[in-house]
């Protein structure tokens, strides 16, 4: 089918060199048969040739490239496209650093369906970031959002009803939003999740469930959750208040004594929070390894 100038098959080939599906892996061959697909203006293959360049995978690294690429694939009204090309705006790769151009593109691929460049414009409305601050506006595209199933739109929705921002403070709808989230494997969900049974806001106080919620974070590779199991394994189970300057006010012990002053376990909670991004888990694991654990 590429032989006979059929993008598709090319972009076909492509992906089975790309995944090692059936043949080894081969980015080299990856490319070649996204670059005929691209000839042949068939937009996944400019969007994944984009990606090879993005990722520096069977070529070196070229944001330039990439932004090149996704920009084909978006005039031929790609959603992916689009979206990584607001992203290359928002994050200032291969080009200069622009918000309004971000919106742009972002707005592009919202309107083409694409889930995630909805959640990512609403985040910008919510924050006033290249576009005047709206919370309706904000609220509007995180709903359609998770109308696609996408799960950071729904929690982006959740925090807005928890915190009764451009809505009536619901904690109630938060507990669902933030569900609906989690079950669809958004690790942001599963944490604001744990936080409200933490906290008994809009559910039955319930630290089990919590704890259930910030593991299923922490499995998402949200460093959040992963820090507050740290906090639990370190601090919850002496019965005391947290002393460390970054936890989280728990006041009461979970039952498990097989948890109780296990600092090992908490290092290695912190460490994963950290190696996930977030600093408070390198500042415990830090502290910790100081201290000979």
């Amino acid at each position: 089918a590429c032989n006979l100038e059929e993008g598709l098959g090319c972009v076909s080939l492509g992906n089975l060199y790309n995944n090692g599906h059936g043949v080894k892996q081969d980015y080299g061959q990856a490319k070649t048969f996204y670059e005929k697909a691209c000839e042949f203006e068939y937009a996944w293959g400019c969007n994944n040739l984009g990606n090879l360049y993005y990722n520096g995978q069977g070529v070196k690294q070229d944001y330039g490239q990439a932004k090149i690429h996704y920009e084909k694939a978006c005039n031929m009204d790609h959603h992916w496209g689009c979206l990584k090309l607001g992203n290359s705006y928002y994050d200032g790769r291969g080009v200069k650093r622009d918000d309004g151009q971000a919106t742009k593109y972002y707005e592009k691929a919202c309107t083409l369906g694409n889930g995630d460049a909805c959640s990512k414009l609403g985040y910008l409305y919510y924050y006033g970031q290249g576009i005047q601050q709206d919370y309706d506006q904000a609220k509007t595209l995180f709903d359609k959002a998770c109308g696609l199933d996408n799960g950071k739109g729904c929690s982006n929705l959740g925090v807005l009803y928890d915190l009764g921002k451009g809505v009536r403070q619901d904690h109630k709808q938060a507990e669902l939003l933030y569900e609906k989230s989690c079950n669809l494997n958004y690790g942001g969900g599963c944490f604001n999740l744990g936080v409200l049974f933490e906290n008994g806001q809009g559910v039955r106080q319930n630290k089990t469930k919590a704890e259930e919620y910030y593991t299923k974070s922490c499995n998402q590779k949200d460093g959040r959750g992963c820090f507050y199991l740290g906090v639990l394994y370190e601090y919850v189970a002496q019965r005391v208040e947290p002393c460390h300057q970054y936890c989280y006010r728990f006041l009461d012990s979970y039952e498990n004594d097989q948890k109780q002053g296990d600092k090992t376990v908490a290092k290695a909670y912190y460490g994963k929070a950290c190696d996930f991004g977030y600093q408070m888990g390198c500042d415990a694991y830090r502290e910790l390894n100081e201290k000979g654990y």
